[in-house]
């Protein structure tokens, strides 16, 4: 399934609706909850009825109205059976850029512990593949620097080896903390 790059990270909102539906609130609230995405992901409320409208458009979610007394009525956000497929196509998917790690890696990290050891052992395994793979391209690059004698482009690239090796440590952690 080829997924809508535009709508990487919000495929994480689908997440919240697998067991229930929901009213935007509700999500916004299991965000922001500092036991789980909490310390990760701050989005405010305005900005996540705006996703969950491009998730809709999208057919990954379908909404009802559910009426309130004294209140207006609020809108239930319904998983599809494209939703779902969506979710479980980005949550098993490596990111694709190291700087995607900080955000979008943890988010998928959170529900595939959600999944179970098998999720986990999965998505660590495809990111740590990513991660071996720009490893290699990065080591390529700074043979190549040596060789034309650019001393700040071998920095710069060196300084990326770091980066990505310090990324498969801190996989390694996470294989041995689950």
């Amino acid at each position: 399934m080829r997924l809508n790059p535009s709508l990487s990270l919000e495929l994480a909102l689908l997440g919240f609706l697998r067991q229930q539906p929901k009213h935007g609130y509700a999500i916004h609230q299991e965000l922001a909850n500092p036991a789980g995405l909490g310390p990760v992901w701050q989005i405010k409320l305005s900005q996540l009825y705006a996703l969950l409208s491009k998730l809709e458009d999208a057919a990954f979610v379908t909404t009802t109205t559910e009426p309130q007394e004294n209140k207006p009525p609020r809108k239930l956000f319904h998983l599809t059976d494209t939703g779902e497929a969506a979710f479980q196509s980005w949550r098993q998917s490596p990111v694709g850029h190291g700087r995607s790690l900080r955000l979008e890696f943890l988010v998928k990290l959170y529900f595939a512990r959600l999944e179970g050891a098998e999720a986990i052992t999965h998505l660590l395994a495809a990111q740590r593949a990513q991660c071996a793979e720009w490893l290699g391209n990065e080591q390529e690059i700074v043979a190549e620097e040596i060789g034309n004698g650019r001393r700040y482009g071998r920095l710069v690239h060196q300084f990326r080896l770091g980066q990505i090796q310090a990324m498969l440590t801190w996989l390694d952690q996470c294989e041995a903390e689950q």
